[in-house]
């Protein structure tokens, strides 16, 4: 069966495997005679779904019992409100770290419902770059501080995380979880919609520490308060049952393949290829992100001129690569290369890469 060379940036690659196990689930999940969609959530097959997904998480990153991990509907662009919502308190201010587009629209979101403040940003530098910024400007007294840890448009992503255990740090990870160990305790709350490392569009991954669950005001809408999720497992309404299922297939595909460190040493490596054939090309590629921000996850870059980056991208769709363009919002080309890409599929590009350069 013909398998297109996937490089979109969302919603992205599945592995494989995980599509032909699904496949079998279509017309009949575990002798039910239902397909794994029309299952009730209130039935113990789902359940059992629902529950292997949050233990296959919990054991894939390590997370402490004294967090939640709560699936919510409405993708990491609700998480901008939500986080707000239940946090920001009438008397505090939240911190933003800017390096991007999707931070930019968190931090317009937690405008409407507090104060906030920009704790750093490189906008200025076209977010080249992950900004630093000083702990010592950020009050004890201040909600939260959030950062985005992956940067898709600019192919940017932070390689270690702040320290500052003054206030909780929140991160929106919605483009890089689960390409990497984390020590989860670094984080208050963490948050990531799925379509990218996770699974399909439709189920957004929050992780939080259950100490911060206190700050969730009992007038909140229900289904913005992040209580009504951790207090009936995420089943309050009808969750995205076939979005979950497919994530618990994807946790058991990265378990399977050897964990984090080997999933982190195969991104390493597929970045790293397209990197050295950017690298050697002498200007004729331009990478967006400075090297030591670079993303494992997006690579950003242009060609030096407009005419020619039509050119690649116009050739490279006819060899069969999808989703290459860059972000409508700044053009380009971008090559994002998540978990399920296969290392074969970055070689081809890696190699297109080197002809197209050759010829041209």
């Amino acid at each position: 069966m013909y398998r297109a060379l996937n490089f979109n940036a969302g919603p992205a690659a599945l592995p494989e495997e995980v599509l032909k196990e699904a496949e079998k689930s279509l017309l009949n999940f575990a002798n039910t005679g239902m397909g794994i969609m029309e299952l009730s959530h209130r039935s113990k097959e789902y359940q059992e779904v629902h529950d292997q997904a949050i233990s296959s998480l919990r054991k894939l990153l390590a997370i402490p019992d004294d967090y939640e991990v709560l699936f919510i509907q409405g993708g990491a662009s609700l998480q901008f409100s939500m986080v707000p919502m239940n946090l920001l308190g009438k008397d505090q201010a939240a911190h933003y770290v800017l390096s991007g587009s999707w931070s930019e629209k968190a931090l317009k979101e937690a405008d409407k419902i507090g104060e906030t403040v920009i704790a750093a940003s490189s906008k200025d530098h076209k977010y080249s770059f992950i900004p630093e910024y000083s702990q010592e400007d950020i009050p004890d007294n201040a909600a939260y501080l959030h950062i985005t840890s992956n940067n898709t448009i600019y192919g940017t992503q932070w390689k270690s995380f702040p320290s500052n255990n003054k206030i909780p740090l929140v991160a929106d990870m919605s483009s890089d979880i689960l390409s990497r160990p984390l020590n989860i305790e670094q984080f208050d709350l963490i948050y990531a919609g799925a379509q990218k490392n996770l699974g399909p569009s439709g189920v957004t991954v929050v992780i939080i520490r259950k100490e911060l669950l206190k700050r969730s005001s009992d007038s909140l809408p229900v289904m913005l308060n992040y209580n009504t999720f951790s207090n009936n497992n995420s089943l309050y309404n009808t969750p995205p049952t076939l979005s979950i299922y497919l994530l618990s297939l994807v946790l058991q595909w990265a378990e399977q393949i050897g964990g984090l460190q080997q999933i982190e040493m195969s991104n390493e490596k597929k970045s790293g290829m397209l990197y050295e054939i950017i690298d050697d090309s002498e200007g004729f590629y331009i990478g967006h992100a400075h090297k030591s921000s670079r993303s494992h996850m997006n690579v950003t870059f242009n060609l030096h001129s407009e005419e020619l980056s039509r050119e690649f991208l116009k050739q490279a769709k006819e060899a069969g690569f999808v989703g290459l363009g860059g972000h409508r919002s700044i053009g380009g080309c971008r090559a994002s290369i998540y978990n399920a890409v296969p290392e074969h599929h970055v070689e081809k590009l890696a190699a297109f890469m080197k002809a197209f350069k050759d010829k041209n």
